[in-house]
């Protein structure tokens, strides 16, 4: 297993409000995380933070993740953990008020990854089957999609394409989907905030990452690719790769 992190803050804001990591708990299982902040007064960047490091503090005391069913209720408790930490920090510390962030997190071990998400950050799978992304967008523009309101190039452009239904810390609890995926060999997983995912399309993302080039490459290709399309948003990403045993972890 290889993997790395990268996050950039674009080539427009001030700021970067996006947060996250790969980390290893006490058997070497991973945990990568994407946070997307937000909220006034640079309140988003102290939310994706407080939920990056609370998963990391987490996971890193955390072993005998042996079962998908382990690794699920490790997410669902953990997540909601930090869902109490955030919505009482921004409840206690006014210049936090209204914070929250979107969180994708996925354990990945040799046998099977489970994928945890709320709000709009994604993660994607490529694997025998192609390129596709394994999460829904809790955001009202892929609500009006679902709901065949408008189409997938309407939601492209729409003037509410940022508008979130479902965020972490916003509220005293929150719903989150998780999913059960195979993990095998030579299977590929992206993570990453919409600041590449609005800019990249789909198809360009495969095209990277169907590259022979270090993963660190790749990444630093998808986020020169962000800014090269006008890089307005934060970027981040992590991209976890299966190889084979004879090369190793």
């Amino acid at each position: 297993m290889k993997a790395v992190f990268m996050t950039d803050k674009g080539k427009v804001r001030l700021h970067n409000e996006d947060n996250g990591g790969v980390y290893l708990n006490r058997d070497g299982h991973r945990l990568a995380v994407v946070a997307d902040g937000m909220g006034g007064h640079r309140a988003g960047d102290v939310a994706s933070d407080l939920t990056a490091k609370s998963l990391q503090s987490f996971w890193e005391e955390t072993s005998n993740i042996q079962t998908a069913e382990s690794a699920e209720s490790w997410l669902r408790e953990s997540i909601n953990k930090v869902n109490s930490l955030l919505f009482e920090h921004a409840q206690n510390n006014k210049e936090c008020e209204g914070m929250g962030t979107t969180v994708v997190a996925v354990i990945t071990t040799e046998l099977f990854s489970v994928v945890a998400n709320i709000g709009d950050s994604r993660c994607y799978i490529k694997n025998d089957a192609g390129f596709q992304q394994m999460t829904e967008d809790h955001s009202l523009v892929n609500e009006l999609v679902r709901s065949g309101q408008i189409s997938r190039e309407d939601a492209e452009h729409h003037p509410r394409k940022n508008v979130l239904l479902r965020a972490l810390g916003t509220e005293n609890s929150v719903q989150m989907d998780i999913k059960t995926i195979m993990f095998e060999e030579g299977d590929l997983l992206l993570l990453c905030s919409d600041g590449l995912s609005n800019k990249v399309a789909q198809t360009e993302m495969e095209e990277v990452l169907s590259q022979t080039s270090p993963l660190e490459d790749r990444g630093a290709e998808l986020i020169a690719l962000a800014n090269q399309y006008g890089g307005e948003d934060n970027i981040t990403l992590a991209i976890l790769e299966h190889l084979d045993q004879s090369e190793g972890r």
